[in-house]
């Protein structure tokens, strides 16, 4: 695994658990690189589907599917959608959009969707701390600033652009192309599938799902197991 992305795997883990600085640069670094494992088998492709201010998602994204990510990135990957129960229209060459939580919720899309077109692997840290955040949008910023080199104007450039607009349209098309349509948010497929079980599987505990999906040598991480909870959704 690239020094990046274990970087990003020690960052991202100190954030969920609040660590010390101590931690950061001490034990939690041993212990993290003791589990990562070179990969001998098909990564587990986990997509949600999803909005930025629904309680639902952002209970799921930041208590199961990032600190699943973060412990298990070398043998799952990860998409996120923001979009979700919206809807657009066509209005004079570009798309307008209509939020389940309102507009503020259509800004957070559109910022979260730029981040993840700008920033690489590093915006699953950013909207990690953006989605732990009390006010989401508020904290887009800071936690860009924390979490990211891309300078924040790249992003407002984005969300205020063309590209941003056309960015999120193609989330709307992705997002209205499941099979089968999506019924609620937060929406996770597992290898490209959804069904009623992996759904109740991935919200209960999405790291013995993974663990126990992934067929080459599991990690040592998997070997500790999580106890299942279920979530909510919108």
């Amino acid at each position: 695994m690239c020094a990046v992305k274990v970087s990003l795997l020690l960052a991202a883990f100190c954030l969920w658990l609040r660590c010390s600085s101590a931690d950061k640069f001490g034990v939690l670094n041993e212990h993290l690189r003791s589990n990562l494992t070179k990969p001998n088998g098909a990564a587990v492709n986990i997509s949600l589907y999803y909005e930025s201010l629904c309680p639902g998602c952002r209970q799921f994204l930041v208590g199961e599917l990032m600190p699943t990510f973060f412990m298990l990135s070398d043998i799952m990957n990860v998409e996120l959608v923001p979009f979700g129960n919206a809807q657009e229209k066509q209005s004079a060459g570009k798309y307008e959009f209509i939020c389940q939580h309102g507009e503020e919720e259509c800004q957070g899309n559109m910022i979260e969707t730029c981040m993840l077109n700008k920033m690489g692997d590093f915006a699953y840290l950013v909207i990690n701390c953006m989605e732990m955040s009390k006010d989401v949008l508020n904290a887009a910023k800071p936690c860009t600033d924390l979490f990211s080199d891309t300078p924040w104007k790249t992003i407002d450039s984005c969300v205020n652009g063309d590209e941003g607009n056309k960015l999120m349209h193609q989330n709307a098309m992705k997002t209205g192309e499941l099979k089968p349509p999506h019924e609620y948010v937060p929406w996770v497929t597992v290898n490209g599938e959804h069904t009623d079980e992996l759904q109740d599987k991935a919200m209960s505990s999405l790291f013995n799902l993974v663990c126990s999906l992934y067929k080459g040598e599991k990690p040592a991480a998997c070997t500790l197991g999580m106890k299942g909870k279920r979530g909510s959704f919108c």
